[in-house]
């Protein structure tokens, strides 16, 4: 594929998998699983999103050019939470988003892990 664009954080795992950390293609942006460390949902959706706000302005793009996000937590009880980080990065912005839970994440001590596609400036 020609004019793709990589983020790539030198994680072992990238090319021992074969993924990047974010695409660009044209003014399409999509990333891959984002998960961070925290004491819970909420510390953890906060810490995803602002890891994802780096890796947007790679590419000359932030938060409010994010036209979707798909949410990925071990309990859903901890909705709320995760809502409420969510919203405090996307209230106004209010990209479609899905949030589903899912029996386990690579590693036990993650709760939530997040996808974002994003429309960038020309």
């Amino acid at each position: 594929m020609k004019n793709i664009k990589k983020v790539t954080t030198g994680s072992p795992w990238e090319d021992s998998i074969g993924y990047s950390r974010a695409l660009r293609v044209g003014n399409t942006i999509e990333t891959s699983g984002t998960t961070a460390k925290g004491a819970d949902a909420y510390e953890q959706t906060v810490a995803i999103i602002e890891s994802i706000k780096g890796v947007l302005a790679e590419f000359n793009a932030d938060l409010t050019d994010v036209i979707r996000t798909r949410i990925f937590c071990t309990d859903i009880s901890q909705w709320e939470a995760i809502g409420k980080a969510h919203g405090e990065f996307f209230g106004d912005i209010k990209p479609v988003t899905t949030m589903v839970e899912i029996s386990k994440l690579i590693d036990p001590d993650i709760f939530v892990e997040i996808e974002f596609s994003a429309i960038a400036p020309e």
